[in-house]
């Protein structure tokens, strides 16, 4: 019994320690108002979307929820309106797997919208099949659908200024590769439909954020936009929700005692949106609200150069 309750104070005590050290996020300090701004959060009807958006509507910010399924995006917005008192919250569609969606959208947001001061490409997904032009699901919709929208959305940006991209990506673009040949030959990141097929590839389009995110950084030098791209940490959200019932199964356990709830997974994005002092940190990756050193992949100039100019031709942009 001695041995077994040693055993167990261990454990105990290694998962504690572990809470401390790597586990445990850091809280975005920013004190910062948002009256008179307009936030755009994509994929904001759950998880840490709504959460970030949550937060910056108790800011005082008109938020924009750009989602893909209405009833539960206007649930969210009943939310999210009732818990921050802010009535400046509302639902407008965007489907990212469609490239016509999403021009539909930027058309639609110009039109009505005079301002957008911080634009945070939040959706993402782990999903087999093809978007609506194409592309594998996870390229599409991870990657590219934000890709055209921030295009889309970069003169009104830089005409509201000083603003902010912020775009979730993850920890594991550190297992990401960018296969080209891939790209142009089957329009995806790479094949199969496996549950390990998926994983490489949202790894795979978690590295297609970080290059992006430092593309894009070059490309406003001497703006006033700046853009970060963030890991939110091991978060219980409804990315896997669509991978098979084993995994789901297998996963549960993991996500119960490692993975933390979805506020604290928004304070990087929270705090890369209203951090002041980090515009000389524009095209960098952070984490637990700090910047992070990145491997050379994720920060080379012709990869991210060359991935910037397959995404325009790929959503006709060029």
């Amino acid at each position: 019994m001695f041995t077994f309750l040693l055993i167990c104070g261990g454990l105990v005590g290694f998962y504690l320690l572990l809470y401390v050290t790597v586990l445990r996020q850091q809280r975005c300090k920013s004190t910062a108002k948002l009256h008179g701004k307009t936030v755009i959060v994509t994929g904001a009807n759950t998880g840490i979307g709504k959460a970030t958006a949550l937060d910056l509507a108790k800011r005082g910010a008109r938020v924009i929820l750009a989602c893909r399924d209405e009833s539960r995006a206007q649930a969210a917005v009943t939310d999210i309106q009732r818990e921050s008192g802010n009535k400046e919250v509302l639902y407008m569609h965007l489907d990212l797997a469609s490239l016509k969606s999403v021009r539909s959208f930027a058309e639609n947001f110009l039109k009505k919208e005079s301002r957008l001061d911080i634009l945070i490409s939040n959706a993402g997904l782990v999903m087999g099949g093809k978007t609506e032009d194409g592309f594998g699901r996870i390229f599409g919709v991870n990657h590219l659908g934000h890709f055209l929208l921030t295009v889309l959305l970069l003169e009104r940006l830089k005409e509201c200024g000083p603003s902010r991209v912020v775009t979730v990506s993850s920890n594991a673009h550190s297992w990401g590769t960018i296969d080209f040949n891939c790209i142009n030959t089957h329009k995806d990141l790479g094949l199969g439909n496996s549950t390990v097929a998926l994983i490489k590839l949202y790894n795979n389009s978690k590295l297609c954020n970080v290059l992006f995110t430092h593309e894009l950084a070059k490309r406003l030098k001497g703006t006033n936009v700046t853009c970060y791209s963030v890991h939110p940490g091991g978060i219980k959200t409804e990315i896997s929700r669509h991978v098979n019932l084993w995994w789901r199964l297998f996963a549960v356990p993991l996500l119960m005692l490692f993975f933390s709830d979805v506020e604290s997974g928004a304070q990087t994005s929270l705090y890369c949106a209203l951090q002041e002092g980090i515009e000389p940190l524009s095209g960098r990756y952070f984490s637990r609200c700090a910047v992070q050193n990145v491997s050379a992949k994720a920060k080379d100039d012709t990869v991210a150069k060359k991935l910037w100019e397959v995404s325009e031709r790929l959503v006709g942009l060029a």
